[in-house]
């Protein structure tokens, strides 16, 4: 027999409601008054069919839609875990709880709140879909929330609190303040440097701090701990003065230079220029590292703005003084290719004392583009000094003056009017041919002097007899000519006079033309030897 509860709501006949949706209500008695929803006037008995169930539905979808819209804190069972959170009941519907929602703290063990009546928030509804989702974090957040404005409404600038440290972070330390969190910078922890928050304080360590700055509407709060102690500057020795030694240790290194501290707190900057005499580019590491200790010279001080400037370079003898008696005009030395340009060799006598090889100074034999095709950075040079600057700190210096000129030798076999044999090397297609001539040297003779007594023209690689025509030291050129080796000598005259065409040629490549001429030096060496004998003879 089916048992039902019989409900009177006034009709013309009475109601009945299925005895089960009663039981959570086991006090339930004559005469008691409850909701029910009208399922139908008349069954197939003629019995008015009523739903307390239902009822109770649509009632409490409206108590947690007026939650919803106020805010307003309500209770809830906690019936089961779910994937991700916590079955709630409210009002006899069933609410999500997500994970994240419990506390502000991650809660690892969700079970342990199962069963429990527990205070919430509603935070969501979707009607469609009969969806609700609390809140029981929203709370403890209001809370919080709460006692952060309470606390930062009486917080003053340069107010000194105690607080416990609460998290430890690379940037900094967040200390709570009894309710309220605060940062302390890791710029503000120490006057020193240090690499990380954690070389001056430890969790749970109960630490005065005082408060920098705050920022009450968005509940920030800046706080200092070396603000606490004294600056550093202060205690520096009030006698220190520019031009005295100072040690200390490097403690930040950067390509321009390093920061060495004198005293916790206080540090110089040496700058790699003031690091060595040298003034070749270089980068601070490779004259130091963090955590040398170095002893150094005060160049500048300023106590007001908190800066000084050191140098190293300055215990070290100036290696420009009395350069002119190290380096007198024509002594040799040797020293070390460091750097090429277009126009020489910039070379490295000593630590800090440099000096330039013009190109036109690297040999007196080889006609040489770019100083790169005659050494290489790193090597070793041999170099004379030609003039010394000691003012502008400039050292004038050659290689090739290291041997003899051998145009000074030449000048004496390739005189104007001798005949040489030479061979033809190559032929431009308006100016002339280059010709080797004896002992490696080279000359040059103008197109129209290329004309044979056959009347053909002299082709490259042919070996033929030359008349100097000209001879020039100091421009090393020779100009010869295969013609006027068979031509009549009124034809020599025309030409030293300027009326052929040949001697318009030759201004020309004399304007325009720096040609080498000179073999090397062995055959310098060869032709001295050739001339002895004959002296001998």
């Amino acid at each position: 027999m089916t048992v039902r509860v019989v409900v009177n709501i006034g009709f013309k006949s009475d109601g009945i409601v299925p005895v089960a949706e009663f039981r959570y209500n086991p006090e339930l008695k004559v005469g008691d008054t409850v909701e029910v929803f009208v399922e139908s006037q008349e069954d197939s008995n003629g019995q008015l069919l009523l739903s307390h169930k239902k009822a109770r539905i649509l009632k409490s979808w409206d108590k947690v839609n007026a939650a919803f819209e106020s805010g307003e804190i309500i209770n809830g069972y906690v019936k089961s875990r779910t994937k991700g959170g916590l079955i709630v009941d409210v009002f006899g519907i069933e609410a999500f709880l997500p994970g994240s929602q419990i506390d502000v703290k991650p809660i690892r063990d969700y079970d342990v709140f199962v069963d429990k009546v527990m205070e919430f928030k509603v935070v969501k509804i979707n009607n469609e879909y009969k969806n609700i989702v609390v809140s029981h974090k929203a709370l403890i957040e209001d809370e919080i929330e709460a006692q952060k404005a309470e606390i930062i409404s009486h917080l003053e600038k340069g107010q000194v609190l105690e607080g416990t440290v609460k998290n430890i972070t690379s940037y900094g330390v967040f200390v709570d303040l009894g309710g309220v969190d605060g940062l302390i910078h890791i710029t503000d922890l120490s006057w020193g440097r240090i690499n990380h928050p954690d070389e001056v304080v430890e969790l749970d360590q109960k630490i005065k701090v005082v408060i920098l700055e705050f920022d009450e509407a968005k509940k920030r709060i800046a706080l200092g701990l070396k603000q606490l102690t004294p600056h550093p500057w202060d205690q520096l020795d009030a006698n220190l003065k520019v031009g005295d030694k100072v040690k200390g240790k490097v403690v930040v290194i950067a390509d321009y230079g390093a920061f060495v501290e004198i005293i916790p707190g206080v540090e110089g900057l040496i700058h790699v220029t003031e690091m060595s005499w040298s003034q070749h580019l270089r980068t601070a590491h490779e004259f130091l590292k963090v955590g040398d200790e170095v002893e150094a010279v005060v160049l500048t001080l300023d106590r007001e703005e908190r800066k000084m400037s050191l140098g190293i370079k300055q215990l070290m003898p100036d290696p420009w003084i009395n350069i002119a008696e190290k380096y007198p005009v024509g002594s040799k030395h040797t020293a070390t290719v460091r750097n090429f340009t277009n126009f020489g060799i910039f070379v490295e006598l000593e630590e800090g004392v440099d000096g330039l090889i013009h190109i036109s100074d690297l040999s007196w034999s080889k006609k040489i583009k770019h100083p790169a095709e005659f050494t290489k950075v790193g090597e070793k040079i041999d170099v004379v000094v030609l003039e010394v600057d000691a003012e502008n700190r400039r050292l004038s210096l050659g290689h090739k003056q290291l041997e003899e000129n051998p145009w000074d030798v030449f000048e004496s076999i390739f005189t104007v009017g001798s005949i040489q044999e030479g061979t033809i090397l190559s032929i431009g297609e308006k100016s002339g041919a280059v010709v080797a001539l004896p002992y490696g040297i080279e000359g040059f003779c103008p197109k129209a002097q290329l004309l044979k007594e056959d009347k053909s023209t002299a082709k490259v690689d042919e070996k033929l007899q030359f008349k100097v025509l000209e001879f020039s030291k100091d421009a090393k050129k020779i100009i010869v000519s295969h013609t006027r080796t068979w031509k009549a000598e009124d034809d020599d005259k025309k030409f030293k006079k300027g009326g052929d065409k040949d001697q318009d040629q030759v201004k020309k490549i004399n304007q325009g033309l720096e040609k080498t001429t000179l073999g090397d030096i062995d055959a310098l060496a060869s032709l001295k030897e050739e001339m002895d004998k004959k002296e001998n003879e």
